[in-house]
Protein backbone atom coordinates (compact mmCIF):
# COMPACT_ATOMS: atom_id res chain seq x y z
CA UNK A 1 0.00 0.00 0.00
CA UNK A 2 1.68 3.31 -0.85
CA UNK A 3 1.18 5.99 1.26
CA UNK A 4 -0.05 9.56 0.24
CA UNK A 5 1.82 12.84 1.07
CA UNK A 6 0.26 13.82 3.64
CA UNK A 7 0.24 10.00 5.93
CA UNK A 8 4.20 10.37 5.10
CA UNK A 9 4.13 13.68 6.80
CA UNK A 10 2.15 12.85 9.69
CA UNK A 11 4.56 9.48 9.72
CA UNK A 12 8.08 11.74 10.21
CA UNK A 13 6.10 13.97 12.39
CA UNK A 14 5.64 11.07 15.18
CA UNK A 15 8.69 9.50 14.49
CA UNK A 16 10.49 12.76 15.51
CA UNK A 17 8.13 13.22 18.45
CA UNK A 18 8.68 9.78 19.69
CA UNK A 19 12.22 10.53 18.90
CA UNK A 20 12.55 13.43 21.23
CA UNK A 21 10.74 12.33 23.97
CA UNK A 22 13.37 8.84 23.63
CA UNK A 23 16.09 11.64 24.25
CA UNK A 24 14.63 13.63 26.64
CA UNK A 25 14.03 10.22 28.86
CA UNK A 26 17.47 8.82 28.03
CA UNK A 27 20.07 11.99 28.25
CA UNK A 28 19.08 12.21 32.55
CA UNK A 29 20.52 8.93 33.16
CA UNK A 30 23.00 9.31 30.74
CA UNK A 31 24.30 12.17 32.45
CA UNK A 32 24.29 10.67 35.52
CA UNK A 33 26.01 7.22 34.38
CA UNK A 34 28.83 9.54 32.51
CA UNK A 35 29.66 11.61 35.71
CA UNK A 36 29.56 8.01 37.94
CA UNK A 37 32.87 7.07 35.41
CA UNK A 38 34.30 10.39 34.66
CA UNK A 39 37.31 12.15 36.93
CA UNK A 40 35.42 14.89 38.71
CA UNK A 41 38.11 17.77 37.47
CA UNK A 42 36.88 16.50 33.64
CA UNK A 43 33.35 17.62 35.03
CA UNK A 44 34.59 20.77 35.89
CA UNK A 45 36.41 21.29 32.72
CA UNK A 46 33.21 21.08 31.20
CA UNK A 47 31.19 23.20 33.50
CA UNK A 48 29.44 20.52 35.21
CA UNK A 49 27.30 18.99 32.19
CA UNK A 50 28.85 15.75 30.44
CA UNK A 51 27.84 13.38 27.95
CA UNK A 52 30.31 11.41 26.68
CA UNK A 53 33.78 11.15 28.59
CA UNK A 54 36.99 11.19 27.65
CA UNK A 55 38.52 9.52 30.83
CA UNK A 56 36.74 6.38 32.83
CA UNK A 57 37.50 6.09 36.43
CA UNK A 58 35.15 3.19 37.86
CA UNK A 59 36.59 4.58 41.75
CA UNK A 60 33.23 5.93 42.64
CA UNK A 61 31.48 1.95 42.34
CA UNK A 62 35.19 0.58 44.26
CA UNK A 63 34.40 3.38 46.81
CA UNK A 64 30.66 2.59 47.16
CA UNK A 65 31.70 -1.71 47.36
CA UNK A 66 34.61 -1.00 49.99
CA UNK A 67 32.69 1.63 52.54
CA UNK A 68 29.58 2.22 51.99
CA UNK A 69 27.30 -0.58 53.54
CA UNK A 70 25.74 -0.81 49.90
CA UNK A 71 26.93 -3.76 49.00
CA UNK A 72 24.68 -5.32 52.06
CA UNK A 73 21.81 -2.91 51.36
CA UNK A 74 21.98 -4.61 47.61
CA UNK A 75 21.79 -8.01 49.02
CA UNK A 76 18.45 -6.99 51.38
CA UNK A 77 16.96 -5.59 48.63
CA UNK A 78 16.94 -8.76 46.60
CA UNK A 79 16.00 -10.67 49.05
CA UNK A 80 12.97 -8.25 50.27
CA UNK A 81 12.45 -8.02 46.29
CA UNK A 82 12.03 -11.96 45.84
CA UNK A 83 10.67 -12.85 48.71
CA UNK A 84 7.88 -10.11 48.71
CA UNK A 85 6.93 -10.15 45.43
CA UNK A 86 6.64 -14.35 45.86
CA UNK A 87 4.11 -13.59 49.33
CA UNK A 88 2.25 -10.69 47.17
CA UNK A 89 1.42 -12.70 43.80
CA UNK A 90 0.32 -16.32 46.13
CA UNK A 91 -1.74 -13.88 48.21
CA UNK A 92 -3.33 -11.80 45.40
CA UNK A 93 -3.88 -14.71 43.37
CA UNK A 94 -5.63 -16.71 45.98
CA UNK A 95 -7.74 -13.21 46.97
CA UNK A 96 -8.74 -12.31 43.18
CA UNK A 97 -10.07 -16.22 42.19
CA UNK A 98 -12.32 -16.84 44.86
CA UNK A 99 -14.07 -13.05 44.09
CA UNK A 100 -14.28 -13.36 40.38
CA UNK A 101 -16.56 -16.37 40.61
CA UNK A 102 -20.24 -14.70 40.63
CA UNK A 103 -21.56 -17.49 43.16
CA UNK A 104 -19.43 -16.53 46.15
CA UNK A 105 -21.83 -16.42 49.16
CA UNK A 106 -21.25 -11.98 50.29
CA UNK A 107 -19.18 -11.49 47.45
CA UNK A 108 -20.49 -7.75 46.94
CA UNK A 109 -19.68 -6.99 50.72
CA UNK A 110 -16.50 -8.51 50.42
CA UNK A 111 -15.51 -6.48 47.18
CA UNK A 112 -17.47 -3.11 48.89
CA UNK A 113 -14.90 -3.77 51.90
CA UNK A 114 -12.00 -3.89 49.65
CA UNK A 115 -13.05 -1.03 47.48
CA UNK A 116 -13.16 1.33 50.43
CA UNK A 117 -9.66 0.42 51.24
CA UNK A 118 -8.34 2.33 48.09
CA UNK A 119 -10.55 5.57 49.87
CA UNK A 120 -9.28 4.93 53.40
CA UNK A 121 -6.52 3.77 55.32
CA UNK A 122 -6.45 3.32 58.92
CA UNK A 123 -3.91 5.71 59.57
CA UNK A 124 -0.13 5.68 59.86
CA UNK A 125 -0.26 5.42 64.36
CA UNK A 126 -2.64 2.53 63.70
CA UNK A 127 -0.55 0.89 61.18
CA UNK A 128 2.57 1.29 63.04
CA UNK A 129 1.05 0.22 66.62
CA UNK A 130 -0.43 -2.99 64.67
CA UNK A 131 3.49 -3.46 63.46
CA UNK A 132 4.70 -3.47 66.95
CA UNK A 133 2.01 -5.73 68.47
CA UNK A 134 2.55 -8.53 65.52
CA UNK A 135 6.72 -8.40 66.57
CA UNK A 136 7.38 -7.39 62.94
CA UNK A 137 9.43 -4.42 63.69
CA UNK A 138 13.10 -5.05 62.73
CA UNK A 139 12.54 -8.16 61.08
CA UNK A 140 11.89 -7.96 57.04
CA UNK A 141 8.57 -9.09 57.16
CA UNK A 142 8.09 -5.50 58.49
CA UNK A 143 8.49 -4.56 54.79
CA UNK A 144 6.70 -7.07 53.52
CA UNK A 145 2.85 -8.21 54.99
CA UNK A 146 1.53 -4.42 55.60
CA UNK A 147 1.61 -4.20 51.93
CA UNK A 148 0.46 -7.94 50.85
CA UNK A 149 -2.15 -7.17 48.62
CA UNK A 150 -2.29 -4.32 46.69
CA UNK A 151 -5.94 -3.60 45.82
CA UNK A 152 -5.81 -2.36 42.64
CA UNK A 153 -3.49 -5.21 41.16
CA UNK A 154 -6.19 -7.85 42.55
CA UNK A 155 -8.54 -6.06 41.01
CA UNK A 156 -7.08 -6.03 37.54
CA UNK A 157 -6.24 -9.45 37.95
CA UNK A 158 -10.10 -10.33 39.29
CA UNK A 159 -11.38 -8.84 36.19
CA UNK A 160 -8.94 -10.99 34.22
CA UNK A 161 -10.74 -14.12 35.74
CA UNK A 162 -13.79 -13.11 35.29
CA UNK A 163 -13.15 -12.73 31.19
CA UNK A 164 -12.23 -16.30 31.11
CA UNK A 165 -15.38 -18.51 29.52
CA UNK A 166 -17.29 -19.72 32.26
CA UNK A 167 -17.81 -22.99 29.86
CA UNK A 168 -13.58 -23.73 30.73
CA UNK A 169 -14.62 -24.21 34.70
CA UNK A 170 -18.14 -25.93 34.12
CA UNK A 171 -16.02 -28.56 32.10
CA UNK A 172 -13.45 -29.06 34.49
CA UNK A 173 -16.02 -28.96 37.61
CA UNK A 174 -17.83 -31.95 35.25
CA UNK A 175 -14.73 -33.67 35.00
CA UNK A 176 -14.82 -33.73 38.76
CA UNK A 177 -12.10 -31.02 39.61
CA UNK A 178 -12.42 -29.14 42.71
CA UNK A 179 -11.23 -25.29 42.79
CA UNK A 180 -7.73 -25.98 44.15
CA UNK A 181 -7.02 -27.90 40.84
CA UNK A 182 -9.10 -25.20 38.53
CA UNK A 183 -7.21 -22.65 39.54
CA UNK A 184 -3.68 -24.60 39.10
CA UNK A 185 -3.98 -26.57 36.35
CA UNK A 186 -6.30 -24.03 34.27
CA UNK A 187 -6.45 -20.76 35.39
CA UNK A 188 -2.97 -20.19 36.40
CA UNK A 189 -1.12 -21.14 32.72
CA UNK A 190 -4.26 -19.30 30.91
CA UNK A 191 -3.23 -15.78 33.45
CA UNK A 192 1.27 -16.36 33.32
CA UNK A 193 1.10 -12.87 30.73
CA UNK A 194 -1.20 -10.92 33.79
CA UNK A 195 0.77 -12.72 36.88
CA UNK A 196 4.00 -11.18 35.32
CA UNK A 197 2.48 -7.85 35.07
CA UNK A 198 1.24 -7.58 38.38
CA UNK A 199 4.98 -9.11 39.80
CA UNK A 200 6.91 -6.56 37.59
CA UNK A 201 4.56 -4.26 39.46
CA UNK A 202 5.15 -5.18 42.80
CA UNK A 203 9.11 -6.23 42.36
CA UNK A 204 9.49 -2.57 41.72
CA UNK A 205 7.87 -1.67 44.27
CA UNK A 206 9.80 -3.91 46.55
CA UNK A 207 12.61 -2.67 45.00
CA UNK A 208 11.99 0.70 45.73
CA UNK A 209 11.11 0.13 49.61
CA UNK A 210 11.64 3.08 51.34
CA UNK A 211 9.23 4.66 53.32
CA UNK A 212 8.58 1.27 55.45
CA UNK A 213 12.14 0.96 55.87
CA UNK A 214 12.56 3.89 57.35
CA UNK A 215 9.52 3.71 59.56
CA UNK A 216 9.67 -0.05 61.01
CA UNK A 217 13.51 -1.24 60.90
CA UNK A 218 16.42 0.36 62.82
CA UNK A 219 18.92 -2.11 62.26
CA UNK A 220 21.05 -0.90 59.80
CA UNK A 221 21.73 -5.00 58.66
CA UNK A 222 17.90 -5.17 57.41
CA UNK A 223 17.96 -1.45 55.51
CA UNK A 224 17.48 -1.98 51.69
CA UNK A 225 18.81 -0.44 48.83
CA UNK A 226 17.61 3.00 48.88
CA UNK A 227 17.88 4.40 52.10
CA UNK A 228 21.36 3.24 52.05
CA UNK A 229 21.41 5.47 48.32
CA UNK A 230 19.36 8.34 50.19
CA UNK A 231 22.26 8.91 52.69
CA UNK A 232 24.28 8.53 50.08
CA UNK A 233 22.75 11.19 48.58
CA UNK A 234 22.50 13.38 51.65
CA UNK A 235 26.76 13.64 51.82
CA UNK A 236 27.45 16.71 52.09
CA UNK A 237 30.23 18.36 49.23
CA UNK A 238 33.43 19.31 50.42
CA UNK A 239 35.97 21.34 49.35
CA UNK A 240 38.13 19.56 47.12
CA UNK A 241 41.85 20.53 46.67
CA UNK A 242 42.77 18.23 44.97
CA UNK A 243 40.03 17.18 42.39
CA UNK A 244 42.52 14.71 40.19
CA UNK A 245 43.10 12.65 43.37
CA UNK A 246 39.99 13.18 45.89
CA UNK A 247 36.77 11.24 45.22
CA UNK A 248 33.98 13.86 45.47
CA UNK A 249 30.74 13.19 46.82
CA UNK A 250 28.75 14.06 43.61
CA UNK A 251 30.52 11.27 41.55
CA UNK A 252 29.07 8.60 44.75
CA UNK A 253 26.12 9.84 44.30
CA UNK A 254 25.48 9.09 40.89
CA UNK A 255 27.52 5.86 41.01
CA UNK A 256 24.92 5.19 43.61
CA UNK A 257 21.89 6.53 41.79
CA UNK A 258 23.04 4.26 38.96
CA UNK A 259 23.48 0.57 41.08
CA UNK A 260 19.84 0.92 41.90
CA UNK A 261 18.42 1.81 39.39
CA UNK A 262 20.49 -0.63 37.13
CA UNK A 263 18.99 -3.82 37.67
CA UNK A 264 15.47 -2.73 37.33
CA UNK A 265 16.89 -1.68 33.85
CA UNK A 266 18.03 -4.59 32.60
CA UNK A 267 15.10 -6.62 34.10
CA UNK A 268 12.49 -4.74 32.37
CA UNK A 269 13.39 -5.66 28.22
CA UNK A 270 13.17 -9.25 28.90
CA UNK A 271 9.43 -8.69 30.56
CA UNK A 272 8.30 -6.06 28.21
CA UNK A 273 6.09 -8.18 25.67
CA UNK A 274 4.58 -10.29 28.85
CA UNK A 275 3.91 -6.87 30.04
CA UNK A 276 2.40 -5.25 26.73
CA UNK A 277 0.04 -8.85 26.99
CA UNK A 278 -1.00 -8.93 30.65
CA UNK A 279 -2.33 -5.25 30.42
CA UNK A 280 -5.10 -6.80 27.72
CA UNK A 281 -6.99 -7.94 30.10
CA UNK A 282 -9.72 -10.16 27.90
CA UNK A 283 -7.82 -11.96 25.48
CA UNK A 284 -8.12 -15.46 26.37
CA UNK A 285 -5.74 -18.23 24.47
CA UNK A 286 -7.72 -21.33 23.31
Amino acid sequence: MVKSRDEKVFDGFVLALLGMVGLIAVLPLMYVFTVSITPFSEVLKNGGFVLIPSKVDVGAYKQLFTTSGLPHALWVTVILTVAGTAVNLVLTLLMAYPLSRRKLPGRSFFLLMIVFTLLFNGGLIPTYLIVKDLGLLNSIWSMILPNAIWTFNMLIMKSFFESLPEELFESARMDGARELRILAQIVMPLSIPSLITIGLFYMVGHWNEFFQAIMYVTDRKLLPLQVIVREILMLTQEPLENPENIMPTETVQMAAVIMASLPIIVIYPFLQKHFTKGMLLGSVKG
